[in-house]
């Protein structure tokens, strides 16, 4: 058979900048919501490329399971990796336990709360909401009123909402009272896990959802989920099977705990992540606590001393994620692109919500970020016409990360 060529001019072949000329001369410093900055170890796993149905690969999938199980605090055996972003975890933990006419409340005070109700009617779940009013939570008076009135067979929350950087503080209560009822509790950790406590077990959690690219400082991607026992009885004990081929629980036990094939897995980001959970296990979760709190004050009393003001009432306070209400005048984009071009500093936007976001995740976590951070974004608002106290925030945060 005679092969000939032709040449091709329907499509021609595009012109493209290569990555250097894309790039900036001097890398962003991540200190937005996510992604984080991503340590040595993270970075050199990512590169690497082995057999995703090798020896080796069972080895780290093991051992991701078994730090994993240290960093969401539980001895179930179902944990699981997704090959996506936190919101495929999320979707994953949903698509799995709900189903046409299943009972959801969801309790909802934000963006990401409210990404979980969608999901959950999109599978045909009879989803209702407690809709708590932006900057607040929900009581336990308001949580037990909704149970009891729509007898939910799932409950969902959001343990820190990073839109408004609100934290739900009372998430172990609230997942008594759900278990109380018979409800399975669904928990998206996807900004709090490794940065402040949470305990599957201890708490009666029946799901917990984090991505790899926020507290773990892994690469984004690369997720984990973990079922409890009651969770995964629920998930194999179904009739109707999963809409969703990639995110069936079912089907991913094979690769995750059988050693057998479901599809390609990312295979570097699943080595990325084995080094990212190696080193929250090296530091030991109570430590990263406390380095996250302590970075965190000191960002918010440094924020505060400048004059300007925190988003979310200390109270319920998120500190892995701080807001920050932007002066009048000024709109989140100013802020935003002025940092990044004049600072080379990444800070987030909301929902249209008239905050910033200064990210305290991982990596973020670090002295000389936080100096770094700070400094920019006063000269951004001194850049910006806005009249700020710029020594003073940094002598405030100098004597809270110092412990004077």
């Amino acid at each position: 058979m005679l092969i000939t060529t032709t040449a091709f001019t329907a499509v021609p072949c595009p012109e493209v900048d290569s990555l250097d000329a894309i790039l900036p001369e001097e890398p962003l410093l991540m200190m937005g919501a996510g992604p984080v900055p991503i340590p040595a170890a993270v970075a050199k796993a990512n590169a690497i490329v082995i057999n995703h149905l090798g020896e080796t690969m069972v080895k780290v999938i093991g051992q991701v399971k078994t730090m994993a199980r240290y960093v969401f605090q539980t001895r179930s055996k179902w944990v699981l990796g997704v090959a996506g972003p936190g919101s495929a975890a999320m979707e994953m933990a949903i698509s799995n336990l709900a189903w046409q006419g299943t009972r959801v409340l969801s309790i909802q005070n934000g963006f990401f709360s409210a990404r979980m109700a969608e999901m959950g009617r999109r599978v045909g779940a009879e989803v209702s909401v407690l809709d708590v009013p932006d900057g607040t939570v929900a009581s336990l008076e308001q949580v037990a009123a909704a149970i009891r009135r729509e007898r939910p067979e799932i409950v969902t929350i959001v343990q820190g909402e990073t839109s408004n950087t609100v934290w739900n503080y009372q998430l172990k209560e609230i997942a008594e009272l759900a278990k109380a009822a018979g409800a399975l509790v669904i928990v998206d950790a996807v900004c709090t896990l490794s940065t402040m406590p949470l305990e599957m077990d201890a708490w009666g959690i029946d799901a917990v959802i984090t991505g790899g690219q926020k507290g773990l400082s892994s690469i984004p991607g690369v997720s984990l989920i973990a079922f409890s026992d009651e969770a995964w009885a629920r998930v194999k004990g179904r009739t109707a099977s999963n809409a969703h081929w990639c995110l069936d629980a079912s089907l991913a036990e094979n690769f995750w705990h059988n050693a057998g094939y479901h599809y390609t897995a990312p295979v570097s980001g699943v080595l990325a992540l084995h080094e990212a959970l190696r080193l929250v296990c090296a530091e030991t979760l109570e430590k990263r606590f406390a380095r996250h709190l302590k970075c965190s004050v000191a960002l918010q009393a440094g924020i505060s001393a400048m004059g300007l003001k925190l988003y979310s009432p200390a109270a319920c306070r998120l500190n892995s994620v701080v807001g920050i209400e932007v002066p009048d005048g000024l709109s989140p984009a100013d802020v935003c692109g002025h940092i990044s071009r004049h600072h080379q500093v990444e800070i987030s936007g909301s929902f249209g919500l008239p905050i910033v976001r200064i990210g305290q995740m991982g990596e973020q976590c670090r002295a000389h970020n936080l100096f770094r951070t700070l400094h920019a974004f006063g000269r951004t608002m001194v850049d910006l016409g806005v009249a700020v106290e710029l020594p003073a925030g940094v002598a405030a945060l100098e004597k809270a990360l110092s412990g004077k």
